[in-house]
């Protein structure tokens, strides 16, 4: 965020560096040359320079079935838009972690201490207008956490956006614009509630369960699964280890195996980041990669047409480069792969290294400056051509994985 008062730029710059250090967003194994970026300088989108690595990327994809969906709103209510953040994101002597974070996660969508709900709503359209016409952005809802007896648990709920307000930004924007509720199972009214959000437009329904106190695998979800399953809406939940938020922090939520209840009660269900982040519990009680269990359920044929996984926040640092050639290489899961961001995640620069993708083989050498220069201007473009450039053993990501509408619209993938 910004501030009133002049400071030297290297006062600056170690400042930033601190508070990122500090949320764990800055890591020792950063190079020195990450150090210099640490901050979005929220340049211009129409003035993001065009490239050929950027004209090769859209080869083979038609922008009208470009659907972003993994995007998440901020702000913080100040617009009338019904938000609500913890106090502990400002509280920085007693929560510093979640009071530097949500300074990041800020920074990367370019909203400065006041206006917030405006300027972010501001700055995606923005973006999204320099963006090939027909290419869309997914915004996510998301509900409160809840308690075992369906009460709303605000003690623990980190961040609220109402399904409200995301469908009000989708239908003032429907050229650029689609939306996705979020709606805990736990809930008396979920079902209610999830069938007027599919009539209003919802294309998916979001979870973060070990945030929001989810059990996917607890029988008290099994109405939800039942009416998501006839109303044919798939659930984008998170999957592996949790570190963007905090709040009901059950990070056992988290593991893959535990969607199994969802998946035979018929719901399609999307695992974000495809769990490519952190360990789970194996039935046999070992402790394993979450990227292994989530292998584990798209191997299972019986859910080869329910299961499958957004490739959203595959490029952060804290990813395994392994797993990111598993991703390319596994060739047979590519019509289950769906396109994501992770936006504004996105516009945290020290975050994402195309000078480490380089190095580790997984991107051309001249790819690099073409990608650096999107990275400060234009977090969606970046992330799409990065992911389009992406390869590993003559293995690249499918055009249908880019291809996300049919996927959202009921039509054969």
């Amino acid at each position: 965020m910004t501030s009133n008062h002049r400071v030297p730029a290297t006062s600056r710059a170690r400042r930033r560096f601190l508070k990122l250090a500090a949320a764990g967003l800055v890591t020792s194994s950063m190079p020195a040359s990450a150090l210099f970026r640490l901050t979005n300088p929220c340049l211009n989108p129409a003035g993001t320079p065009a490239s050929a690595l950027e004209t090769a990327a859209w080869q083979g994809i038609d922008p009208a079935d470009w659907w972003d969906c993994h995007t998440h709103i901020i702000g913080s209510g100040d617009g009338g838009s019904g938000i609500t953040q913890t106090p502990d994101m400002h509280a920085p002597l007693k929560h510093p972690v979640q009071t530097l974070q949500h300074w990041a996660y800020a920074n990367a969508a370019c909203i400065p201490d006041t206006n917030q709900d405006t300027a972010f709503v501001k700055r995606l359209q923005a973006l999204l207008d320099n963006m090939p016409k027909g290419a869309k952005a997914m915004l996510y809802a998301f509900d409160r956490a809840h308690g075992a007896s369906g009460d709303p648990d605000h003690a623990n709920t980190a961040f609220f956006v109402p399904n409200e307000y995301a469908q009000r930004l989708a239908q003032a924007y429907p050229e650029r614009l689609e939306w996705v509720a979020s709606i805990h199972p736990y809930r008396p009214d979920c079902v209610s509630v999830l069938e007027q959000a599919a009539a209003n437009g919802a294309r998916a329904v979001k979870w973060l369960p070990p945030a929001m106190g989810i059990d996917p695998a607890s029988p008290q979800c099994d109405r939800f699964y039942k009416a998501a399953a006839q109303l044919n809406i798939p659930i984008i939940t998170h999957g592996g280890e949790e570190n963007a938020l905090h709040g009901a922090d059950q990070p056992l939520f988290g593991n893959p195996l535990r969607l199994r209840r969802a998946l035979d009660a018929g719901v399609r269900v999307v695992i974000a980041h495809c769990a490519t982040l952190g360990q789970d519990v194996d039935e046999d009680g070992r402790e394993v990669r979450s990227f292994d269990l989530f292998a584990k359920l798209m191997a299972d044929k019986q859910w080869q047409d329910r299961l499958y996984g957004d490739i959203s926040a595959i490029v952060l640092r804290n990813r395994d480069m392994g797993v990111i050639k598993t991703l390319l290489t596994e060739t047979s899961w590519h019509s289950r792969l769906l396109y994501g961001s992770d936006y504004p995640l996105t516009g945290i620069l020290p975050l994402i290294s195309p000078s480490a993708f380089a190095e580790a083989g997984l991107l051309p050498d001249d790819a690099v400056e073409p990608l650096l220069a999107l990275q400060e201007y234009h977090p969606f473009r970046f992330d799409f051509v990065l992911k389009r450039s992406l390869s590993w053993q003559g293995k690249r990501f499918a055009d249908g994985v880019f291809a996300t509408r049919p996927f959202f619209t009921g039509q054969q993938r």
